[in-house]
């Protein structure tokens, strides 16, 4: 939810679309906390929408005018080889949700309903997902950005519209 919160201070329409029932209870639980908050209530109530769907039923089921510019796909991490733990709050949501096997299926499904880019978060050195290679990479310290465009002829105009999914 940190990052569909980012995308909508900056001013984009965000759908969150999350099939696990208590993770979709814990964006519940902070998008109702965020609405308690006067300074950015207004950014929660007119840009964050939150679906609980498995990811690529709710893409598949959306009209064509219902389509975003940008799909921003947050898979669960694969685990890692690393000795060292991954954080409270990573763990616990693994727990909760387990790992995705189907990242890639959701990742050709949403190449076909996104107008611009499909944007994958992803592990700084993790494969890519299966499929198509990525057009562009985002790379930060400890996370990538896999980049799709799906519309190349728009490559860097603003989006008006994004959805993200976990």
């Amino acid at each position: 939810g940190q990052d569909a919160f980012v995308l909508a201070c900056l001013g984009c329409p965000v759908r969150l679309v999350e099939r696990s029932p208590v993770i979709a209870a814990l964006l519940r639980d902070g998008l109702r906390r965020a609405m308690q908050n006067p300074d950015i209530s207004v950014v929660v109530a007119e840009r964050m929408s939150l679906q609980v769907a498995d990811g690529r039923e709710y893409l598949l089921a959306l009209d064509e005018s219902q389509w975003s510019d940008v799909i921003y796909l947050d898979p669960m991490y694969p685990h890692r080889r690393k000795t060292a733990l991954a954080g409270k709050e990573m763990r616990l949501l693994r727990t909760l949700a387990g790992d995705d096997p189907d990242a890639a299926e959701l990742l050709a499904v949403a190449l076909t309903r996104a107008r611009r880019r499909v944007v994958v978060k992803r592990p700084r050195r993790a494969p890519a997902l299966s499929g198509p290679m990525p057009d562009a990479r985002i790379i930060a310290p400890n996370t990538r950005f896999d980049l799709y465009m799906t519309h190349p002829k728009i490559i860097g105009k603003p989006c008006p519209t994004s959805t993200a999914m976990d």
